[in-house]
């Protein structure tokens, strides 16, 4: 944070009176409610430090730690006597004071914006600490910050810093958490997209690796050949042959290296026998795999189209759940499972998976499918609630991402799956369901 924008903010804290709360909302991050229920937030990452406002901050969890209990005790409810710059430079204290039915408590509340020693610092009337976001010995600092110590002042910048005028400043704090977010936004993007890519990077190694089915069916005729060949030429084979020259059906000749010795020529005749079932075996399942391997190919290109779409941190999230790690739940590769607001929303990848989800989904969960047209099958899994509306299209929008790389208004069924018949693997029949309209330009 640059010392000319923390003096005008300095300047615009100054319309306050009193603070009505505070708390941290995050490990760096502290809101302070202000008289005219202003919210203030002061994120206190070390070498990154700054002051933002925003609409809302959700907030982490409660904390309970001894920085936390002095902070609520000395300064909700208290009242602002002064703010200044402690020494002109980037540290930003406010002076407070509690009344009590005994005396009135003095304390100081300081935002040291310095680099890699930022800090907050809970100070009682003598410049004792009575508490900070981190303790500081000796042996880091030349200033020591430890609870009961007396605080020792910064010593003075050596230069002058320049002015950057903000004009207005309330804007300003706007600004600073919507890049800030941006930022964020962009680095997470930037991290689940390159995730994404090796492991689309090591499907498309093993769908190239795939052999060629029509070279199979070759190599099928081919090993049946030389082993019906090798039986009409059994007392010309010498046993633990290395290279054996038989003659063809057309009178030519045809030289076979053998892989190992074999004690007589009947197992060498089945040898090739062996190699042609294992040719076909692989022949005709060769295009399952190839089916399999191009949907979860075209299922991770959706998947970082919907990453690099996404707005938001909160979608980012949506679609990167956290793992659960107390159970060791078998994951099903062909469906993709995601959390909106508790909800547990399952989307098939692949046929396999659209099967797998119709075949296990209850009566009352949510099915969701595009309007008239080939798409991926979601499932809401409701446990017998009524789900919010506001669910169902974002489960919708999934359908619609996981679905097409295309951006227009869509058309979008849901019902019951109890109002869903299969007719023949995922394709479906059903009646009595609705229809909402998912833009996802």
């Amino acid at each position: 944070m640059k010392l000319s924008h923390l003096k005008q903010i300095k300047n615009y804290l100054e319309i306050f009176t009193k603070i009505s709360a505070i708390y941290r909302v995050s490990d760096t991050i502290v809101k302070i409610s202000f008289d005219k229920n202003d919210e203030i937030y002061f994120d206190m990452q070390r070498s990154n430090s700054k002051i933002f406002k925003c609409e809302t901050y959700a907030r982490s969890k409660v904390y309970n730690a001894p920085f936390d209990v002095i902070l609520s005790k000395r300064f909700n409810r208290s009242k602002i006597l002064s703010i200044e710059l402690i020494n002109n430079d980037k540290i930003l204290c406010f002076k407070t004071s509690v009344a009590s039915a005994y005396k009135e408590e003095f304390t100081y509340l300081q935002f040291e914006f310095t680099g890699k020693y930022t800090n907050i610092i809970i100070l009682d009337e003598n410049g004792i600490v009575l508490e900070a976001l981190r303790h500081v010995d000796l042996f880091s600092s030349f200033r020591e910050i430890r609870v009961g110590q007396k605080l020792l002042d910064i010593p003075s910048a050596p230069f002058e810093a320049k002015e950057y005028a903000l004009g207005d400043v309330e804007k300003f704090l706007y600004e600073v958490y919507e890049v800030d977010l941006e930022q964020k936004l962009t680095s997470l993007k930037s991290q689940k997209i390159s995730f994404l890519k090796k492991k689309l990077t090591k499907l498309t190694k093993l769908f190239s690796k795939l052999e060629n089915e029509e070279k199979l069916y070759k190599e099928v005729d081919k090993f049946q050949h030389i082993a019906n060949l090798i039986l009409a030429n059994l007392y010309k084979i010498k046993a633990y042959s290395k290279v054996l020259e038989l003659d063809d059906y057309d009178g030519s000749k045809i030289k076979i290296i053998l892989e190992k010795k074999f004690s007589n020529a009947s197992d060498i005749a089945n040898s090739y026998f062996t190699k042609s079932k294992k040719s076909k075996q692989k022949a005709s399942n060769i295009h399952i795999e190839k089916e399999s391997l191009s949907s979860k190919i075209q299922h991770l290109n959706l998947f970082i189209s919907t990453v690099q779409d996404a707005k938001t941190i909160a979608k980012i999230q949506l679609l990167f759940p956290k793992n659960v790690q107390a159970k060791k739940i078998k994951t099903n590769d062909s469906i993709e499972v995601f959390w909106i607001e508790g909800y547990k929303v399952s989307l098939g990848k692949n046929e396999k998976g659209n099967v797998e989800l119709l075949k296990n989904a209850r009566a009352r969960d949510i099915w969701i499918h595009m309007k008239d047209r080939p798409s991926t099958h979601v499932i809401i899994t409701t446990d017998k609630q009524n789900i919010p509306m506001k669910i169902i299209e974002s489960a919708s929008l999934l359908c619609v991402e996981f679905t097409t790389v295309q951006k227009d208004c869509f058309l979008v069924d849901y019902t019951p799956r109890r109002e869903v018949t299969i007719q023949h693997g995922a394709n479906v029949l059903y009646n009595k369901y609705r229809t909402i309209e998912i833009d996802n330009r």
